[in-house]
């Protein structure tokens, strides 16, 4: 089986999909229904496609994440493909996304550019390459004229970039498998581990009185202050504690507290009386999402002001995305390891710096989960965003000599 030849024989037309598939604007919950559609439509040369509704009542869910503004799941759906298998071999899931992010100063986001070996356009790198990498794989095990014996499903989902909402709607349809690989962009690293991100919300009440009574208020960006001032001290300890963690040992500082908006109410001659805090904490799989929310709360109440105490609130009503980890020597990480050593590359095997679906497969589904794809992650979300074309053929290589050997042929 020449795996490599089928890639190169099909490559454009992979990078001819790419481009197509930029030109939707399919931001989180605005454009998703036309690059679905579109998706659908190449796909189906591979098996039975479905359109897959979210339900209306996932905002129920406890594992759902709250965008800025609510969303309507009337018209947005997941693609789902089931490629025919003939039973006996291990089940495999491949899954990316096709939302992204606004482009909002970038005026020809949705035009795609081919320069210098790459093609730029906002989804580029994140994550419609990997769907195009997906494509390319479907293409190359068509064309070999393999049968699996496990069942192989493919999955393009919506509301990636809001937290994870429709990869949560199959998990919870029941949508299994023995593996799952989310491609984004990795570089063609083997990411069996995930940091996890929660975004808090800390409204913080004061005493708004005129400055010239200033002794008789309570200023609330004061207050906030000293709690910012607590808040950094616990992300020096959280970076001591998660220290020399497995897959993560190489970055400089993989957890973070950081502090992204900040509001006060009030005037230039008035004590400020209320001030709302949002920002977010970068974790790593030795702390779970209970335990960095009890350890903010426990800040806040061990802040030893009393004012503080009696006069905030703490909440978590957007993003939620836990770490996960899976062993660096799993089956499905070999499998993958020894496709891409195969493919002529020795790949890294580290953690993903970047929280995504894969551990929502992994914490809610309970399944072993990989990150894996070609890209870098520093040209997501910008507004420079690219892909380097090379890469996504040498991805497409490496998956479908993973399918191969992880579902087995006839």
């Amino acid at each position: 089986m020449n795996i490599k030849g089928e890639v190169d024989k099909h490559f454009q037309e992979a990078i001819n999909f790419l481009k197509e598939l930029i030109k939707f604007p399919s931001v989180t919950g605005e454009g998703e229904k036309e690059a679905q559609d579109y998706v659908k439509e190449a796909f189906s040369q591979f098996g039975r496609v479905e359109l897959v509704p979210v339900p209306a009542d996932i905002e129920k869910d406890p594992e759902y994440t709250f965008a800025e503004k609510p969303l309507d799941y009337s018209d947005r759906k997941n693609i789902i493909l089931k490629i025919p298998s003939s039973g006996g071999g291990r089940s495999l899931i491949l899954n990316s996304h096709i939302d992204v992010v606004p482009a909002k100063v970038w005026k020809d986001a949705f035009k795609p550019v081919e320069k210098d070996g790459f093609i730029y356009g906002r989804g580029a790198c994140d994550a419609k390459g990997q769907i195009a990498t997906i494509y390319l794989t479907l293409l190359a095990l068509k064309s070999c004229g393999i049968r699996l014996k496990g069942e192989l499903t493919v999955q393009s989902v919506i509301e990636e970039e809001v937290g994870g909402n429709g990869a949560l709607a199959l998990i919870r349809e029941g949508y299994k498998a023995d593996a799952v690989l989310v491609l984004e962009p990795t570089g063609l690293k083997i990411s069996p581990a995930n940091r996890g991100a929660v975004w808090y919300r800390l409204e913080v009440q004061g005493k708004s009185v005129h400055m010239g009574r200033i002794t008789e208020g309570v200023n609330a960006i004061e207050k906030t202050c000293l709690l910012m001032h607590r808040l950094k001290e616990y992300e020096r300890r959280l970076i001591e504690e998660s220290k020399n963690v497995p897959l993560f040992e190489k970055y400089k500082q993989p957890v973070q507290v950081n502090f992204g908006t900040i509001k006060g109410d009030g005037w230039p001659s008035m004590v400020c009386g209320y001030v709302v805090l949002e920002g977010g904490v970068g974790f790593l799989p030795n702390k779970d999402l209970a335990m960095i929310k009890k350890e903010l709360k426990d800040i806040i109440e061990g802040c030893g002001d009393h004012w503080i105490i009696n006069n905030y609130k703490l909440s978590f009503p957007k993003l939620h995305n836990d770490a996960y980890a899976i062993p660096p020597d799993h089956p499905i990480v070999e499998t993958i390891r020894k496709a891409a050593i195969s493919s002529g590359i020795v790949p890294d095997v580290e953690g993903f710096i970047a929280s995504c679906d894969a551990r929502l497969f992994n914490k809610v589904g309970k399944m072993p989960v990989v990150v894996f794809g070609p890209g870098k992650l520093e040209d997501a979300h910008s507004d420079t965003e690219k892909i380097d074309i090379e890469e996504i053929k040498k991805a497409a290589e490496i998956l479908t000599d993973t399918v191969v050997n992880w579902c087995g042929i006839e």
